[in-house]
This record gives structure tokens, C-alpha cells and sequence, in this order.
């Protein structure tokens, strides 16, 4: 009998086959799966490898690129766990306030511009900005070596933070020259740059008693609307000899210093606002100096026509200003800042510094000093001991990369302009900082 005779045996067949073919396929769709599954476990590997390298580049943009605070090893208290925990938030950069940036007005007259040189260098920060100004008494020769010196210097050509005065202002003594001279560069620097903080001014005379590290680390806690300046309406002995006489001072409308005139007539105390004075030396905020300059009140442009004909208006006119405006007479500190030594009473001449006084400069907290005279021994203590820097170098700071203790300065290799490494020279300036900001001192000295 032929075998298609027998349907049962031709079904079997027909399911032995079809029983094949389902197998076949059972193991394709496993094989697929097999594939499947590989291709997703490799994925996912990648991913999981990507996802490390991105959680490393990231802790390692938070150490390099970041706001880093980095206190050294051998300039911190050990004492307790706060300490610890304090230099573990800022060896990673974690909830700390963003740094302030400073703009300087450094001025001198002639043969002075050594020394204005030395001071950039002592104060220096690519964060900062520097307006240099000789005054017309200064030899074009001098004043184009120093704008030569600022040009060559590769950090300060990278940067480009640091400005020269090209036509000199004529400066008087006791003038209100002083004061055109600084408004004139307040608005140099609110042309050039928009992202300062804090206008400072400082002569040849002064010098930095702490890094700039230190500065930007204790100021970068602070509101960055406040008035660092000297300042009283109790004025005693001013009264009779600053306030009441008239001056003219020559150098409004003279190409040459000859100084001021004094008028015969005395004039009578102001009604219509109260006078302030105290030290020429300030740290004024940004958004108080627009105020002064481009004056949308008329109180700024109405005191500089009064102080135009004051002796010492430098004395007189932002602390009058500030104090009679509702908007910022609550900003005032009651401190110029700076460490200095007076002369018997009426305390009109400061004395020169030496090394007599170095240990109450250092324990006085104070971030300037003045007055000092040329090449005094003190200045070079200064740099070796609070500094820590070499002739012709700038103060080392967070950003200097390069070795420390070669020939070569250190800032000419630099990183990241962020990163700050405070000393402990910060914990004096911040001592002083919360006894200003006390509230037995604040607000009781406020325009008083």
C-alpha cells in the first residue's frame, strides 16, 4: 500500500514537521532574546560608565572651576570639628557666597611711581581692577614708563585690570582737585568695567597690610551695600578752620600747582544740609558713586559746588553726601580701614610708620596702612612676613600656580582666578569686620 494511503500516517508527518518548525522558531526567538538582552546589558554599561565619567568631571570642575576657598594645611587652627567642617565646605567650594571685586585708584606725584608700582604689586588680583594716576607734577617720561611697565607685564596684558592715566590731573593740596581727580577716576572704572563692588582709593603713601585673598574671603560675607568711611557731623575745630573759610583753588583753571587763595569773607554753616567729615580714605560701593556721578538727585552736584570752595573737601564731600540721602545714610561703617598713627591733638599730620609700630599694624586687623616713608625697612617686613612675597613680585594668592620660593614669581603660572586661599591674617581683618558691624558700634555711629 503506498504510504498517502494512510492519512494518519500523512497527518503525523505533517505534525512531526510542523513540530520541527515550531522548535526552529522557538530557538530563532531565543537566540534574538539572547541579542536583545546582550545589546541592553552593554548599554547599559555604557551608560553606567558615562554616567561615572560625568560625576567625575563634574567633582572635578566643582574643585578646579569653581568658587574653591582652599585653606592651607599649616594656616589653620586644628582646634575643633567646626574648624574642620568649615575647611571641608571650602575645599569643596559648597554654599559659599560669590567673591567681590575691588576697584582701586592708586595715586602719586612725581618721582613716585616706584612706589605705585610696588603697591599694585602688593595689591594685586586679576579679579580687581587698578586705575593708575601720576599727577601733572610727574614727568611724561615717568608716566610713560610706568604705563610701559603695566603693558609688558604678561598677567597684567592677559587681564587687562590695570589702567594708566594718560593726561594727569593737577592735584592741590587741601583743593577740591583731590575730589575731581577721584570722581574722574570712579568714572574711568564704571566706563571700562561693570562688575566691581568696592571703589578704593590709596596714595603712594599707603600699603596693604593683608593679601588680597584675605580681602576677598572676609568682604565676600559682607552686604555689598556698605559705606566704609570715617565720618562725624561733630567737627569742633573744623568748624572755624575748614568749614567756614573760602578757598579758590588755582588749579581749577591753572596748567601748574600754586595752591589755593583764601578769601577774607567766612561764610556761615550750611541750613539746607548737615556737613560730615572725617578721613579722605574710603571703601565706597559701586551703586553710591553712580549715585555721585551721574547724580539723578541734585544732592551730589549741589555738594560739589559747595566743597568747590572748602578746605580739604576730600575730607567732607562723599561723607556729606552719604549721610544726607535716606537712601544710603544707613550704609555707613564708622572706619576708614586703615591703620593710622596721629600726632599730638589737633591730630592733623599722621605719623610715619616704622618697625616700631609693625606689631600694632598686624594686630590692629586693619587692611591698609599709611603713612610710610620711602624705602623704610617696614615695607620690606610686610612683604616677607604678612605677604609673603619677593621684590617685584605680586602677593601670592589661590591663583598662582607657579613654585613658591623660586626666583621666578609664582603668578606667572596661574589657574583659575576663583579660587582664593585665605591666611590667617583673614581671622584679624574679620575680627574687626564683626566688632564694626556690632551692634554697640553699627548703627549708633551711623551719620552721627
Amino acid at each position: 500500500m503506498k504510504r498517502n494511503q494512510f492519512p494518519h500516517y500523512s497527518e503525523r508527518v505533517r505534525d512531526q514537521d510542523h513540530d520541527h518548525n515550531q522548535n526552529q522558531n522557538q530557538n530563532q526567538n531565543q537566540n534574538q532574546n539572547h541579542k536583545w538582552a546582550l545589546l541592553i546589558l552593554i548599554a547599559s554599561a555604557l551608560l553606567f560608565l558615562l554616567f561615572v565619567l560625568l560625576l567625575l568631571l563634574v567633582l572635578l570642575l566643582n574643585l578646579s572651576l569653581g568658587h574653591n576657598r582652599d585653606f592651607s594645611s599649616d594656616e589653620l587652627d586644628l582646634d575643633s570639628d567646626q574648624d574642620q567642617d568649615q575647611r571641608g565646605n571650602h575645599g569643596l567650594g559648597l554654599g559659599l557666597p560669590e567673591l567681590p571685586r575691588f576697584a582701586y585708584l592708586i595715586s602719586g606725584t612725581k618721582g613716585e611711581g616706584w612706589r605705585l608700582k610696588r603697591i599694585l604689586e602688593a595689591a594685586y588680583h586679576p579679579r580687581n581692577y587698578y586705575v593708575l594716576h601720576l599727577d601733572v607734577d610727574a614727568s611724561d617720561e615717568e608716566r610713560l614708563e610706568l604705563a610701559k611697565h603695566v603693558k609688558s607685564h604678561n598677567v597684567i596684558a592677559e587681564f587687562r585690570n590695570v589702567m594708566v592715566v594718560g593726561k594727569p590731573n593737577l592735584l592741590t593740596s587741601k583743593g577740591p582737585t583731590i575730589i575731581a581727580s577721584t570722581l574722574h577716576a570712579v568714572a574711568i572704572l564704571l566706563k571700562r568695567s561693570h562688575d566691581w563692588d568696592w571703589f578704593i582709593n590709596l596714595s603712594a603713601s599707603d600699603y596693604p597690610l593683608i593679601a588680597q585673598d584675605d580681602l576677598l574671603h572676609i568682604f565676600s560675607y559682607l552686604p555689598r551695600d556698605l559705606n566704609f568711611l570715617e565720618h562725624t557731623s561733630n567737627i569742633g575745630w573744623k568748624e572755624n578752620q575748614r568749614a567756614r573759610p573760602i578757598i579758590i583753588d588755582s588749579g581749577l583753571y591753572h596748567s601748574k600747582t600754586s595752591g589755593v587763595f583764601w578769601a577774607k569773607e567766612r561764610r556761615s554753616m550750611p541750613a539746607s544740609f548737615k556737613l560730615f567729615m572725617g578721613s579722605a580714605w574710603v571703601m565706597l560701593t559701586k551703586s553710591f558713586l553712580e549715585f555721585c556721578v551721574w547724580g539723578w538727585d541734585n544732592l551730589p552736584r549741589t555738594l560739589l559746588m559747595y566743597y568747590t570752595n572748602t578746605v580739604s573737601s576730600s575730607e567732607g564731600y562723599f561723607h556729606t553726601v552719604v549721610c544726607n540721602h535716606k537712601d544710603f545714610q544707613n550704609t555707613t561703617v564708622n572706619h576708614d580701614l586703615h591703620y593710622i598713627r596721629w600726632d599730638n591733638p589737633p591730630k592733623q599730620h599722621p605719623v610715619s610708620l616704622t618697625l616700631e609700630h609693625f606689631n600694632d599694624m598686624v594686630q590692629s586687623g586693619a587692611p591698609f596702612a599709611r603713612t610710610f616713608a620711602k624705602d623704610d625697612p617696614v615695607l620690606d617686613k610686610i612683604d616677607k612676613e604678612i605677604l609673603r612675597r619677593s621684590s617685584g613680585h605680586f602677593t601670592p594668592g589661590g591663583w598662582c600656580l607657579g613654585k613658591s620660593g623660586s626666583l621666578k614669581d609664582p603668578c606667572l603660572v596661574y589657574g583659575n582666578t576663583n579660587v582664593v586661599k585665605p591666611t590667617l591674617n583673614s581671622k584679624r581683618l574679620e575680627k574687626l569686620i564683626v566688632k564694626l558691624l556690632d551692634s554697640e558700634n553699627f548703627r549708633v555711629k551711623q551719620c552721627k
